[in-house]
């Protein structure tokens, strides 16, 4: 198994990353438009806002992986992270790389004193979960989707 290490994404990632965050929308049948792009690009470069980047890369230096994620805050519990979107290219799963992604995780929300870190997956995203579940817990709440327009 190659050596995956995890860093925040930088300028010089945009295309790479780009062709993963693309690859993470098909999966679940979502179409980004170039501004949609260039708005999470602009977000996670953007110190005012919340979106964070990490990228997994191969020994060689090859991006294969891809985590957005945030600080949420939450009445009840304070400051706690919310994992957005993580996603490895098909061709290198099976490598370790979400493993780095969320130990990396893992490692920033202790350090800035998140309790823990939620996120949200398909329930027939087996082979992810099979994942997760060596990381975290899964908890009891569903997710609900209110639109906002009729």
């Amino acid at each position: 198994m190659d050596t995956v290490t995890v860093a925040p994404a930088r300028p010089e990632d945009h295309d790479r990353w780009r062709e993963l965050f693309g690859g993470y929308a098909a999966f679940y049948d979502v179409t980004l438009s170039d501004e949609e792009f260039d708005r999470a690009w602009r977000w996670i470069h953007d110190p005012a806002r919340t979106p964070r980047c990490l990228l997994a890369r191969t020994g060689d230096g090859r991006v294969v992986g891809l985590a957005h994620f945030r600080v949420e805050e939450s009445p009840l519990q304070g400051e706690r992270g919310f994992l957005d979107d993580i996603y490895v290219d098909p061709a290198h799963r099976g490598g370790g790389a979400v493993d780095a992604l969320l130990g990396e995780i893992r490692r920033v929300g202790a350090a800035e004193g998140w309790p823990h870190v939620r996120w949200r997956t398909a329930e027939d995203n087996y082979r992810a979960r099979s994942a997760y579940d060596r990381h975290a817990t899964r908890t009891p709440f569903l997710t609900y989707a209110m639109a906002t327009a009729d």
